[in-house]
C-alpha cells in the first residue's frame, strides 16, 4: 500500500533512516515496502538488505522532481528497470539534459499525482490518489479513470516532532525562516505509517484502485545478488590472456628486481599468481599496472602503499616501490583464499598530477564504466545549530553566542527548540559529496546500479558511499594525492633547470640507509620532509636515534595514535633503548618479532604470531587480524575466532595462561596497528625527501613554499632555507616568479605570498617580464600591468621596484600622483605617451625596522630581521636549544619565538605541546600541563620568556614549563604617532595550531606488558 516511502536520503526532506521505515512497517504489520526517495537510489542496497532480514519484500523507485515540483514516482519492475531511471538521473544530473514530463520507461511503473497527468496514460502509468482527494472521483472525467488509479500514502515523517523536523530541513533548503516557508514546499500532514487495514477501510468504496494497487506491487521485484564482483573482469579480454600477460610482465619485473637466478622471489612470485588466478584478480592487478605504465611515460612520481605493497607480484609489476622478501611482509595480509572481494591498491600522486591520471582513467576505461564513490556529508551539530537558528529567526549575535556554547542551558523557549531539533537533525545526511579518493571502474555501464552525479570538482559520482559499493560488489582503486609528492617532484625538476644536476630520486638505493641522512635523521633534522617533520615525530626520531631505514619503518607505525595508545610506542621507545633489559617472554616473539622487540608494531604482526604461535593458518590470522579490527567489528565474529585460536593453541601444547596473555596483547593491539606495507611505503618517501633536503638543502626548501603543504606555515620553510645557507629575498618584479624561485643561493620569494595581489596579476608580472623584458622603473610597470593603487602600493611596501634604487616613500607618492583613483580597466594608453613631469620630492628618512613591519603586514613574518630584533628586550636567555640535554632536572630560562603548539587531552585536562626556536635557530619543545595554563596561557604568535624544568626522556629533552610571558616588540615606527596601531603588527605574527581529540596515552604501569620470559 505505501508506494512513496521516503528516507533521510532525500536530503532536506525526508527524516527516517532507513532502520526507521523498517522498524515502523514491522510494527504495523506491513511486509512488502516501496523505498522512493527524490531524485536517488543511495539507501536501496540497505533497504533491500535490512528488508529481507525482517521477512519484508522491498521494493524499490524513485520519486522524480524539478526543484522542488513533484513530477512522478518510478517504480522498477526489476532490477533493469532501475537502469532506466538511473540512466535519466544521469543525464539530469551530468549533462544537463531535462526531465521528461512524461517518460519513456518500459521497465518501470510511473505514478502520476492527481492534479497533474497526462492526457493519454500508457499501460505502465498510472494516477496516484491521496487519501483527501477521494472525493474527487465523482467527477465524470476522473470517475471513468478510476481503473487506473493506485492509492498513494507517502512516507515521510513518524511524529508531530519529525514533522516539525521536515519543515525545519525544508527551511534550511530554500534559505527562508520557518514563518515564511511556502505550504507547497512541505509534506502533507498524513504522510506517516498506518496499518495496511485502516488504508482499505479509507478506499473502501474504491475497491478496484485496492486491487489495482496490489497487481502493482505484485508484478515489481528487487532482486540483486550482493556476492558478485562488480568490478571490471579482464584487462585483455579473457581471463586466460590476463593471466598470460601478468604472468610475462611479473616474471620481466623479476629479472628487473632481483636478477635470473633469485629463487626465493620466483617461488613467492609463483605462489602469488596461484592465488591471483584462482581468484580471479588478474585483471585487477593488469589495470593497476596500466595506470602506473601511463604515470610513468609521464615522467610522473607515484607511491604505491597500504597491504598491496605485501605482493611481491606489485613490486615486480612496479605497482610499488617495496621489497616484500626484505620486509618480511605476508601476502596473506593482502589477498588470500578467504577473501572473496578485490583488494585496494592505494596509489599516491603528486597534488599537481592527480587530475592528468584521472583524466587518463576515465578516457581508457570509459566514462560510463568509472565514477568516484559518493560520500554522505552529514550536519554536524555546531553548524546545524547556526541553520536551525536561522530557521526560527534568531539573530547573529545570538547565533555566534549558541554556537560557541552548543551545550549551555538557555531560558529562552526558541533557543531550546533550536537546541532540541539541532540533536535530532546530527548525523542526518545533508548532501552528497565526492569520496577523496575512491575510483570504481565497472564491468557493467554503472547507471546499472546507481545514477551519477556531477559535483563541481567535475568528475562523476556514484549515489552511495565506499561501505555500499564494497557491499554491492565493487572494490575501489585509491587514487591519491599528496603534497609530499610534489616537493619531491619540483625540488628534482629545480636542480636540473638552475645546476644541471639529473637525479633519479625514483632509485631508493640512493635515499635509503644512507649515512648523512641517517644522522640527520637521528637527529630529528626532518622539517619538510614527508611524514617525519611534526614535532611528535622528530621527537620520536630522537628517542629513538633512529639511524636506520628499518627503524624508521618500526616509527612510522608507532606513531599512529591508537598504536600508542595502546602502550606499544612508549614499550618500544624502552626496549630499542635498553635492549638488555628485558626478556622475550617466548621463544616465538623472540624469533619472529625481534626486529621490534617482541613487539607487535604492524598488523602483520598478529598474523605471525598467530600463525607460529598458535598454528592457525597465515589466512585465518589475516581473519583474526580483520575480525579485531575497529571497521565493522563482529562480536559474533569476533568470538568464533576466539575460540578457534585457544582451541588451536590448546592443540600446540601451549599452557592456558600464556595463550590468554598473548591474546590480550593481540586484542589490545589488532584494531589499531598500521599496515607494515603501509609503514615502509611512508618510510622510503620520508627517506627520498630526506635525501633531498640533505644534499640540495635550498632547491628542497624552495619546493617545500612552493608545494603550500606540510605541517608548517610558510615562514618555518624560510626560516629553514635561512638556516641552510639560502639569502631570502623579498619578492621582487623583476626577479620574482609566480611561486618562489632561487639563483645561487639568492631564493625569491614568490608573488604567490602576496594575499593582496590577485593570483592572475602575480601570474601576469613574470609573464610580461618574459614577453617584453624587465621593467625598467615603477612607471614602466605601471604602462604595462594593468594594476590599481591598491596591489601597487602592496608591491611597494614589499619592496617589489627595489631595483630602482627609489625610495618606498617617494615610489608611494609616484604611484598616488600616476594613478590617483583611476581603476586599471578605466586608465586612458595615452596616460604615458607624454613625458612625466619631473617632481621635487622631500627626502623622507625610513626607520630601519619600518620594511620589517610592512613585511609581517604582508608577509604575516619579517624577512629582512629576525622577530627577535624587533624586541624591546635585549636579553636572550641563559640557555640554547642545543645544550638543553646537559640540563636534566635543571631549571632554564629561555626567549624563543612559538613555532607551534598542540592540544592533547590528559586525565587532568588539555594539556599543550609547544615547539620553538631559539635565537640561533634552533629547535625545541615544551610541555604545558593545564594548572600551568590556567596562569601562563599562550597568547598568540610571537617571542615569549620561558622558565621551566627540562626534562631529558631517551636523548630527547622538553621543557616542562612553569611560568610564561608574551614580549612585547618595539612600537611599529610606520605609526609612531597613532597609539591604536602602534602595536597592531604583532598580532598579524602566526603560530601552527593543531589539535587531537584521542584519548589519554597510557602511563608506563597502566601497559602491562611482560618484561620477564613467561614459563
Amino acid at each position: 500500500m505505501f508506494l512513496n516511502c521516503h528516507s533521510y536520503h532525500s536530503l532536506r526532506y525526508g527524516t527516517l533512516s532507513i532502520d526507521d521505515l523498517i522498524s515502523q512497517a514491522l510494527a504495523f504489520g506491513i511486509k512488502e515496502l516501496v523505498l522512493t526517495d527524490i531524485n536517488t537510489v543511495t539507501g536501496i542496497y540497505e533497504f533491500k538488505k535490512k528488508c529481507e532480514e525482517n521477512n519484508i519484500r522491498p521494493i524499490v523507485g524513485v520519486e522524480v522532481r524539478q526543484g522542488s515540483e513533484f513530477y512522478y514516482i518510478t517504480i522498477a519492475k526489476d532490477f533493469k528497470g532501475l537502469s532506466e531511471v538511473n540512466s535519466m538521473l544521469t543525464s539530469y544530473n551530468c549533462d544537463g539534459a531535462i526531465l521528461p514530463l512524461q517518460p519513456e520507461l518500459s521497465d518501470n511503473f510511473i505514478i502520476y499525482s492527481l492534479g497533474n497527468f497526462p492526457k493519454n496514460l500508457r499501460d505502465n502509468e498510472f494516477i496516484g490518489v491521496r487519501e483527501d482527494e477521494l472525493n474527487f472521483l465523482i467527477r465524470p472525467e476522473l470517475k471513468k479513470l478510476i481503473p487506473k488509479m493506485v492509492i498513494l500514502c507517502p512516507v515521510t515523517f513518524s511524529t508531530k516532532k519529525e514533522y516539525n523536523l521536515h519543515r525545519i530541513l525544508r527551511a534550511i533548503d530554500n534559505n527562508v525562516l520557518l514563518s515564511k516557508l511556502p505550504e507547497k514546499e512541505v509534506c502533507a500532514k498524513s504522510e506517516y505509517f498506518r496499518s495496511p487495514r485502516s488504508i482499505s477501510e479509507i478506499y473502501r468504496h474504491y475497491p478496484e484502485i485496492i486491487d489495482t494497487t496490489q497487481k502493482l506491487l505484485a508484478q515489481c521485484s528487487f532482486e540483486f545478488e550482493f556476492s558478485t564482483p562488480r568490478n571490471r573482469k579482464h584487462y585483455t579480454g579473457t581471463k586466460s590472456d590476463d593471466l598470460t600477460l601478468l604472468t610475462r610482465l611479473a616474471y620481466a619485473g623479476l629479472e628487473r628486481r632481483y636478477g635470473r637466478h633469485h629463487q626465493q622471489a620466483k617461488q613467492r612470485i609463483e605462489k602469488e599468481l596461484k592465488v591471483i588466478d584462482e581468484l580471479n584478480f588478474s585483471g585487477y592487478f593488469l589495470i593497476t599496472w596500466d595506470i602506473i605504465r601511463y604515470s610513468n611515460s609521464m615522467g610522473f612520481m607515484h607511491v604505491g602503499r597500504g597491504s598491496g605493497a605485501n605482493s611481491i607480484v606489485a613490486y615486480c609489476l612496479g605497482i610499488t616501490d617495496i621489497c616484500p622478501i626484505e620486509l618480511d611482509l605476508y601476502f596473506e595480509r593482502f589477498l588470500n583464499l578467504n577473501r572473496k572481494s578485490p583488494p585496494d591498491f592505494d596509489i599516491d600522486w603528486s597534488w599537481q598530477e592527480r587530475d592528468i591520471i584521472l583524466d587518463y582513467i576515465f578516457n581508457r576505461y570509459g566514462k560510463e564504466y568509472v565514477a568516484f564513490c559518493g560520500t554522505n556529508v552529514e550536519f554536524k551539530y555546531r553548524s546545524i545549530i547556526r541553520e536551525v537558528g536561522k530557521a526560527f529567526g534568531l539573530p547573529k549575535e545570538e547565533l555566534d553566542e549558541l554556537s560557541k556554547y552548543p551545550e549551555r542551558v538557555f531560558s529562552d523557549d526558541i533557543v531550546k527548540q533550536v537546541q532540541k531539533y539541532g540533536r535530532l537533525l546530527e548525523k542526518f545526511p545533508n548532501q552528497r559529496s565526492m569520496h577523496s579518493c575512491g575510483i570504481i571502474i565497472s564491468e557493467e555501464p554503472l547507471t546499472n546500479f546507481t545514477a551519477l552525479e556531477l559535483p563541481p570538482k567535475g568528475f562523476p559520482i556514484v549515489q552511495w558511499d565506499m561501505h555500499v559499493a564494497e557491499e554491492v560488489g565493487f572494490e575501489k582503486f585509491d587514487i591519491l594525492s599528496q603534497r609530499g609528492l610534489g616537493t619531491i617532484n619540483d625540488t628534482v625538476r629545480l636542480l636540473e633547470e638552475k645546476r644541471g644536476i639529473r637525479v633519479n630520486i625514483k632509485d631508493t638505493t640512493i635515499s635509503k640507509d644512507e649515512a648523512k641522512c641517517n644522522e640527520f635523521l637521528s637527529q630529528g633534522r626532518t622539517i619538510g620532509c614527508f611524514y617525519i617533520e611534526s614535532p611528535a615525530m622528530r621527537g620520536l626520531l630522537r628517542r629513538l636515534k633512529c639511524d636506520n631505514y628499518k627503524v624508521l619503518i618500526a616509527a612510522s607505525s608507532i606513531i599512529r595514535p591508537g598504536v600508542a595508545q595502546s602502550g606499544m610506542m612508549r614499550e618500544y621507545i624502552f626496549r630499542h633503548n635498553n635492549p638488555d633489559k628485558f626478556e622475550y617472554f617466548h621463544p616465538v616473539f623472540e624469533k619472529q618479532l625481534g626486529e621490534t622487540y617482541g613487539i607487535m608494531v604492524y598488523q602483520e604482526d598478529v598474523i605471525k604470531i598467530a600463525l607460529h604461535y598458535g598454528g592457525v593458518s597465515a589466512a585465518d590470522g589475516d581473519i583474526l587480524r580483520r575480525a579485531m579490527s575497529g571497521k565493522g567489528r563482529s562480536l559474533s565474529a569476533l568470538q568464533k575466532v576466539k575460540d578457534d585460536f585457544f582451541a588451536s593453541c590448546r592443540q600446540q601444547g601451549h599452557p592456558e595462561e600464556l595463550s590468554k596473555e598473548i591474546y590480550r596483547q593481540i586484542e589490545s593491539f589488532a584494531g589499531y596497528s598500521f599496515c607494515k606495507a603501509h609503514s615502509a611505503s611512508y618510510a622510503v618517501e620520508s627517506y627520498q625527501s630526506l635525501y633531498l633536503k640533505v644534499y640540495y638543502p635550498l632547491e628542497f626548501m624552495v619546493s617545500a613554499i612552493n608545494n603550500m603543504g606540510g605541517f608548517y606555515r610558510t615562514e618555518v620553510y624560510v626560516h629553514e632555507a635561512r638556516m641552510s645557507g639560502g639569502v631570502i629575498l623579498n619578492p621582487c618584479v623583476n626577479k620574482s616568479e609566480y611561486e618562489t624561485t632561487i639563483y645561487g643561493e639568492e631564493i625569491y620569494l614568490g608573488l604567490m605570498l602576496l594575499e593582496k595581489v590577485e593570483a592572475k596579476l602575480a601570474q601576469l608580472i613574470p609573464k610580461e617580464r618574459k614577453a617584453n623584458g624587465e621593467y625598467r622603473s615603477m612607471e614602466d610597470f605601471i604602462k604595462r600591468v594593468p594594476i590599481g593603487i591598491e596591489t601597487l602600493q602592496t608591491l611597494i611596501f614589499i619592496g617589489a621596484f627595489r631595483f630602482s634604487g627609489v625610495p618606498k616613500n617617494e615610489l608611494l607618492l609616484k604611484a598616488r600622483i600616476l594613478l590617483g583613483d583611476f581603476k586599471p580597466e578605466k586608465r586612458f594608453h595615452t596616460l604615458f605617451e607624454e613625458p612625466i613631469k619631473e617632481y621635487k620630492f622631500p627626502e623622507l628618512k625610513r626607520n630601519v625596522f619600518e620594511d620589517a613591519f610592512d613585511e609581517i603586514e604582508i608577509l604575516s613574518f619579517p624577512v629582512s630581521c629576525t622577530p627577535f630584533d624587533l624586541l624591546q628586550t635585549k636579553y636572550r636567555g641563559t640557555v640554547m636549544a642545543k645544550d638543553l640535554t646537559v640540563h636534566h632536572k635543571n631549571e632554564v630560562k629561555m626567549l624563543a619565538y612559538l613555532i607551534s603548539r598542540k592540544h592533547v587531552p590528559t586525565k587532568r585536562g588539555t594539556m599543550f605541546f609547544g615547539t620553538w626556536i631559539d635565537v640561533e635557530g634552533n629547535y625545541f619543545d615544551t610541555a604545558h600541563f593545564p594548572d600551568c595554563l590556567e596562569k601562563y596561557p599562550f597568547q598568540g604568535g610571537g617571542c615569549y620568556l620561558l622558565l621551566g624544568i627540562v626534562e631529558v626522556d631517551f636523548h630527547f629533552p622538553t621543557i616542562t614549563i612553569t611560568k610564561m610571558a608574551k614580549m612585547p616588540f618595539i612600537a611599529d615606527p610606520r605609526y609612531s604617532h597613532d597609539e591604536e596601531k602602534k602595536y597592531e603588527a604583532q598580532q598579524r605574527i602566526k603560530e601552527d595550531v593543531s589539535m587531537t581529540f584521542r584519548a589519554p596515552y597510557p602511563q608506563q604501569h597502566e601497559i602491562g606488558l611482560p618484561r620477564k620470559r613467561v614459563l
